[in-house]
């Protein structure tokens, strides 16, 4: 299984403005470093927790069809837009909707109608292309955006620690998705 983005986020959960007034600064003299790492806590935030906070376009690769079903590994899912399917003989088929059931939840799971393909490829045989997020960054939780504040005033504080404060960690505990 692999991951890759094919669409970013138009934008950040918090603005430049927000963070400069959350550090108290006043000058523009940090403003490219801040915007630098309101986007790496966001991206650090997002691992944590296994969610998309703002909405992005991702695919997902898989080697076979995965039984009875497939995990989506970001939540929340807005929609699953093509599921295509590479045969050993290099051929492609995209699947029709009607083909397969999305299943909402964290996390979301997909289920062909009509059981597991036959005769893929051995690698990236699965690539299931799917939207995630909340939406616009002002869809993102106050609890969320509270969070990736904490997370930028530390990286800003404590330049080359990676380490997520512990408040953040806290903050962000109620949004993470746990596999029992």
């Amino acid at each position: 299984m692999s991951l890759q983005l094919n669409t970013p986020p138009a934008a950040e959960p918090v603005s430049l403005a927000e963070a400069k007034a959350h550090l108290k600064v006043d000058t523009d003299d940090d403003d490219a470093l801040i915007a630098s790492l309101i986007g790496a806590a966001r991206a650090r935030a997002e691992w944590h927790t296994g969610r998309a906070f703002v909405t992005q376009d991702w695919t997902l690769w898989l080697d076979s069809w995965p039984q009875p079903h497939a995990e989506i590994p970001l939540s929340p899912l807005q929609a699953v837009t093509s599921i295509t399917l590479h045969t050993s003989d290099g051929g492609t088929t995209v699947l029709d909707p009607a083909d397969y059931q999305v299943a909402s939840g964290e996390p979301a799971r997909v289920m062909l109608k009509s059981g597991a393909p036959r005769a893929l490829r051995a690698l990236d045989a699965v690539a299931i292309a799917f939207t995630g997020g909340y939406g616009d960054a002002s869809d993102v939780p106050a609890l969320v955006r509270e969070a990736i504040l904490h997370i930028v005033a530390g990286l800003y504080v404590h330049r080359g620690d990676t380490d997520i404060p512990p408040d953040a960690l806290a903050m962000l505990q109620p949004y993470r998705i746990l596999k029992l």
